[in-house]
């Protein structure tokens, strides 16, 4: 079993930073990637980063240039840098890691909301 606790959401000006954390504790050993996803109001949730245990990394395009997804592995987390924020960046973040055998987990969310 797998615990995911996101922090570091909150609110910011459009252009501002901010940066999340996933801190991920149990069998740990079984993730194979972890990953960023969000759900603004209203819509679906949608993948904004990805990192596996190789060290491969994919974004979604509205995101690249901005965001950065890295893995701290002593403390076993990872994190989400995100810069130059956007108004239509808020939503919902959820922190989610993928298993073998074949099982994802899921944070709690924080919520990211971006002013104009």
């Amino acid at each position: 079993q797998v615990q995911l606790v996101e922090s570091g959401g909150g609110l910011v000006q459009a252009g501002g930073s901010l940066k999340l954390s996933c801190a991920a504790s149990g069998n740990i050993v079984s993730i194979n990637a972890m990953g960023w996803y969000r759900q603004p109001p209203g819509k679906q949730r949608e993948l904004v980063a990805r990192l596996t245990s190789a060290g491969n990394t994919n974004y979604a395009d509205s995101v690249k240039g901005r965001f950065t997804i890295s893995r701290d592995n002593v403390k076993t987390t990872v994190y989400l840098q995100m810069n130059s924020l956007k108004p239509e960046d808020t939503a919902v973040y959820y922190c989610a890691a993928s298993l073998t055998p074949p099982r994802q987990e899921w944070g709690q969310g924080t919520q990211v909301t971006v002013s104009s």
